[in-house]
């Protein structure tokens, strides 16, 4: 009785294996992905996106982005078992097989692939499918381990998909969706480089080239604060380009001032704890500005 009862207390403490699917796709990840894209959709037509475009372009970004999620921890598998952040996936603890991932993976994304072709249209799922090679092949294969710029080049998978939900809407590729993939584009180095000045020490023993390792923690706080500037240029330019308005001008340098704060303490004030809290509040902000570009989209037409 007493070793049923030990089997059943096991069996609720162990993740369920929907859970283990749902952690291989890197679901906090996919979150932020998936709203910037809602966002650039919104933000693609003067009123409401046509509900049918919005649902089937959320869903087919989602599952291509969950596949391109589930390949990077397929192919850094060994990686991720040396490092504390990530030892505890899904393929590192055994709770999944090599098999089963590869094959989780391969169906969401051509499904992804497939719901963005038949109920978008090809621009969105073509564009789309590039951005899953740039970020699970091009930067997980190769830049990743090749080079200390492997964050700024591979930045380009991450901050399409604002763009990508424009394109999932209009069709086509317009000058202000490539604003919203600028922003994302310059915030992804300070960002992530916050978070690998606090996990220098593990990128080393992986040798994982990101920049602290090879140019040192001091040359790479400089480096998040002269992002974090030319950031700054660059969230004006939705309000310069008459994208968005003062509603959103005003939020932004708000946000903007933050960030420059923690910039400035990281680079000359350093204490322990401060890179992670401005890797914690870089996420804050980039939620922060398309909520602003949002809301300044809608409200600021009201009011103008």
């Amino acid at each position: 009785m007493a070793a049923r009862s030990e089997t059943m207390e096991a069996s609720r403490k162990a993740p369920s294996r929907l859970h283990e699917y749902y952690e291989l796709c890197k679901p906090r990840v996919v979150m932020l992905i998936v709203f910037t894209a809602i966002v650039g959709m919104f933000l693609a037509v003067p009123g409401l996106p046509p509900w049918g475009a919005l649902l089937w372009g959320t869903l087919g970004i989602a599952l291509q982005a969950s596949s391109a999620a589930a390949i990077n921890q397929i192919i850094d598998r060994n990686i991720d078992a040396r490092m504390a952040r990530t030892c505890g996936r899904p393929l590192v603890t055994g709770r999944l097989t090599m098999t089963e991932s590869i094959a989780f993976a391969t169906i969401l994304g051509i499904a992804g692939f497939a719901v963005l072709w038949f109920l978008c249209n090809p621009l969105a799922a073509v564009l789309t499918q590039f951005t899953l090679i740039g970020y699970a092949g091009i930067y997980t294969l190769y830049l990743k381990r090749a080079t200390p710029q492997n964050i700024v080049i591979g930045g380009a998978a991450g901050a399409a998909p604002p763009l990508l939900g424009w394109v999932a809407i209009t069709g086509e590729v317009h000058a202000h969706a490539l604003i919203l993939f600028a922003i994302i584009f310059i915030w992804t180095p300070p960002h992530f480089w916050a978070l690998a000045i606090e996990r220098r020490d593990e990128y080393a023993k992986v040798d994982i080239p990101m920049l602290p390792v090879t140019h040192g923690i001091e040359f790479t706080r400089t480096q998040v604060l002269l992002y974090t500037i030319l950031l700054l240029l660059v969230t004006l330019l939705p309000w310069a380009t008459a994208m968005s308005g003062w509603i959103y001008l005003a939020g932004s340098l708000a946000l903007n001032a933050v960030f420059l704060y923690y910039a400035i303490r990281l680079k000359w004030w350093p204490t322990p704890g401060l890179p992670m809290k401005t890797f914690g509040y870089s996420i804050v902000y980039l939620m922060g500005i398309f909520t602003l570009l949002l809301v300044d989209h809608y409200l600021g037409a009201l009011l103008a």
